[in-house]
């Protein structure tokens, strides 16, 4: 994979990835306002799985668990402008707004395909890529520019944006049973729970009586059987959208489960 990105700051970005793609599951630290270019990204979470493609524009919420598969399209490489929405920034645009969110609001990824306003303001920072100097000012104000925008075009966003909680402490099997396919470390699964690493490990183990690792082997192999028996999905999507990290170490681990390999459930459909 060639992976090449040029920064106009740490928050603005030109991501380009042009092979043939890209998989990570990701838990983001802060919002990411995601603009198109080229290219393809398939974005699965617990509730709903995305697909997006060139001239879309979306909104990932902070502390989202997710699996990104980035793909070319159409012998374009995948091409996107990334913008980080920190809490340092967002906290200085509304410190001078009377603007207080609920305390829980849904997560779910805003889209904002094909809007003018964001368009144009995300297409306009393409220019600055190829400087080698920069008004240190210039980020700053487009990122204002953006949050302004998205505030104008989304009445709800506020609830999103400036919501600067922290995770707090929640159920445990239930977020686990419905997270575990994606592979996260224990002490982000610890944080997005509201524990340290020695209380997520101390309150797991009480909870289902066996080491987050088993459990979570265990859980995957099961969803990708269900995958291939109900919906005859492909070795290799069921691989990377269940947790595993390459199909080869997929299939011994489901051999091993099972005593078969995938594909003796896929024949004859």
């Amino acid at each position: 994979m060639e992976y090449k990105a040029k920064y106009i700051t740490d928050d603005i970005k030109l991501s380009c990835y042009e092979d043939k793609f890209f998989k990570s599951d990701i838990m983001f630290e802060h919002h990411m306002l995601i603009w198109f270019i080229s290219g393809e990204t398939k974005i699965v979470q617990a509730d709903a799985t995305y697909m997006f493609k060139k001239g879309d524009i979306f909104l990932i919420p902070r502390n989202q668990l997710a699996t990104i598969i980035n793909y070319p399209k159409d012998g374009q490489p995948h091409k996107t402008v990334v913008m980080h929405l920190s809490a340092p920034r967002l906290r200085e645009f509304y410190d001078r707004l009377n603007v207080k969110p609920p305390a829980a609001v849904s997560q779910k990824i805003h889209c904002y395909s094909d809007h003018p306003l964001l368009e144009s303001c995300l297409a306009s920072l393409i220019p600055y890529f190829e400087m080698k100097t920069l008004p240190a000012d210039i980020a700053s104000l487009k990122i204002m520019e953006a949050i302004s925008i998205l505030r104008t075009i989304d009445p709800g966003i506020d609830d999103v944006l400036a919501n600067f909680e922290e995770p707090g402490k929640i159920d445990l099997v239930g977020y686990m049973e419905k997270n575990f396919m994606f592979n996260m470390t224990m002490e982000k699964f610890g944080y997005l729970t509201g524990r340290s690493l020695t209380t997520f490990k101390r309150d797991f183990k009480r909870a289902f009586n066996t080491t987050p690792q088993k459990w979570l082997t265990q859980k995957r192999l099961e969803l990708a059987h269900y995958r291939f028996v109900e919906q005859k999905s492909r070795p290799v999507d069921v691989c990377y959208e269940v947790g595993f990290e390459n199909l080869s170490h997929f299939s011994y681990a489901f051999r091993k489960q099972f005593g078969y390999a995938p594909s003796a459930l896929l024949e004859g459909r």
